[in-house]
């Protein structure tokens, strides 16, 4: 699934064909993903002008002039294509602007949805209400992770990958910054010192900063709207390489939790 990165890469691509353009013609191609389109998405978008792209969490968001907020979410394998020259039978989406820009919502899984609200509603929003700072904001820090581990008793990387927590982050990721911040992926996240909740808050920023400028990573159905690969992945330093060598000499492992595949390294990882 795309994570933070791979959704923040999207937005980025969809800056220039989007960004303070009229959307002149908005198709829906079945009636719904993985939930329904809304039905007037297409009356409500045809003819606005889109005025900003910014991402919330896992969320790409689309503001337009008529004050309403175009949230999408990839879900598997969900992906924008720009200048798309024929539609594919997995393009579920379709806008065009008034300079003749074709884009198209991808996604042959259909885990991905797209939703339509208000701006001024937005914080309102089920998925965000409750959601915790955003990771590359200035609100999420040692102290803010401090209080809200405060007492808990589950494992560190169950804590990270709870939205409530905080926003956007995942796996790939979560897997990527304990090992960095040499956190062992099950330690109680309530008896992590502020000390190493620092290194944790750095790494995070680090590991996704990093991410972003390498177009996030691609697995399996992403790639970016301009259809590159991102490349991270070849930096991943314990993600995906159980058996392999730890930038510190130790081996990587590999356990599964609550389903998901946690990639850490025992040797520096306490």
């Amino acid at each position: 699934m795309p994570e933070l990165p791979e959704v923040e890469t999207t937005v980025a691509g969809l800056r220039e064909p989007l960004e303070g353009q009229r959307l002149s013609h908005v198709e829906t191609r079945r009636a719904d993903m993985r939930k329904a389109f809304p039905v007037d998405l297409r009356q409500r978008l045809t003819g606005a002008e889109v005025i900003s792209l910014s991402r919330r969490a896992k969320y790409g968001l689309i503001d337009t002039d008529r004050g309403d907020t175009m949230i999408f979410h990839l879900g598997m394998s969900g992906r924008w294509v720009v200048d798309v020259a024929e539609l594919d039978k997995h393009d579920h989406l379709f806008l065009e602007t008034g300079d003749g820009r074709r884009l198209a919502l991808r996604d042959p899984r259909r885990f991905g949805f797209v939703d339509l609200v208000p701006t001024d509603a937005l914080d309102a929003y089920p998925a965000f209400a409750a959601m915790g700072p955003e990771p590359l904001g200035p609100d999420f820090t040692a102290t803010y992770l401090k209080e809200a581990l405060d007492g808990r008793a589950a494992p560190i990387k169950a804590m990270l990958l709870d939205q409530r927590t905080v926003a956007g982050l995942g796996n790939i990721y979560v897997c990527e910054a304990l090992n960095m911040a040499g956190i062992v992926p099950t330690r109680a996240a309530g008896r992590i010192t502020k000390p190493k909740l620092t290194l944790l808050v750095e790494a995070i920023r680090e590991v996704l900063t990093a991410a972003i400028a390498a177009g996030g990573s691609s697995l399996r159905d992403y790639v970016r709207p301009d259809g590159q690969l991102g490349y991270f992945a070849k930096d991943w330093r314990v993600y995906g390489r159980e058996g392999e060598v730890c930038p510190c000499g130790g081996l990587v492992q590999r356990r599964i939790d609550s389903g998901r595949s946690t990639f850490f390294c025992a040797s520096c990882q306490k």
